[in-house]
């Protein structure tokens, strides 16, 4: 087997193990198993579990990235790209077997590393978000405000209207989070006239 084969087979041994039992509880000896490798194979590749680990969040920044090309529509406007990115993140964090067992862990025993992958995945999630937002500015399609604080607070409002919102009240549906924030978004608080 390859080299380029094996790291291969210890990174997605690594996921598996952290996806299953979290950043604390992962040791090398959990993914050499999973890998069905020696242990020192994985130090060929990998200094210790915190590089290992920071690769693998490298790998899931790199794929939220491609989701964010692949939903961008340079002939819509900001608010539907803004959906429909927002959407696909969302819905790519929820499912993503890792960000889900970090997130848990982080709630459950507040494990610093884990803390700092997860805030690590958000700050791409907002300046992705900063940059958009400062070229709907540039393109007049939405106020001047600072393009750092409308973006944190847009995530944010994503993510308590996808899933903070769930855990009181009646989930709202894709169109009424996506019509609500439009509508908050583009109108604010102040009243119609």
């Amino acid at each position: 087997m390859a080299l380029v084969d094996r790291r291969k087979q210890v990174v997605e041994a690594a996921e598996k193990s952290f996806s299953l039992f979290g950043y604390k509880a992962t040791t090398m000896d959990h993914v050499a198993k999973i890998a069905n490798v020696a242990k020192g194979t994985i130090y060929t590749f990998f200094k210790n579990k915190e590089e290992l680990f920071d690769e693998i969040l490298r790998s899931v920044i790199v794929d939220m990235r491609r989701i964010v090309e692949h939903e961008v529509d340079e002939n819509k406007g900001f608010f539907d790209n803004l959906h429909r990115v927002m959407d696909a993140i969302l819905e790519y964090r929820s499912e993503h077997e890792l960000l889900i067992k970090l997130s848990q862990e982080v709630r459950e025993i507040g494990t610093p590393k884990a803390r700092e992958g997860l805030e690590q995945v958000e700050n791409n999630i907002l300046d992705y978000l900063e940059r958009q937002i400062a070229r709907s500015v540039e393109r007049k399609e939405i106020r001047d405000f600072d393009p750092k604080l409308v973006s944190f607070v847009v995530f944010k409002l994503y993510i308590t209207l996808t899933s903070d919102w769930n855990k009181a009240h009646k989930p709202l549906s894709k169109d009424q989070i996506k019509n609500f924030i439009r509508d908050f978004l583009a109108s604010g608080l102040s009243p119609v006239k």
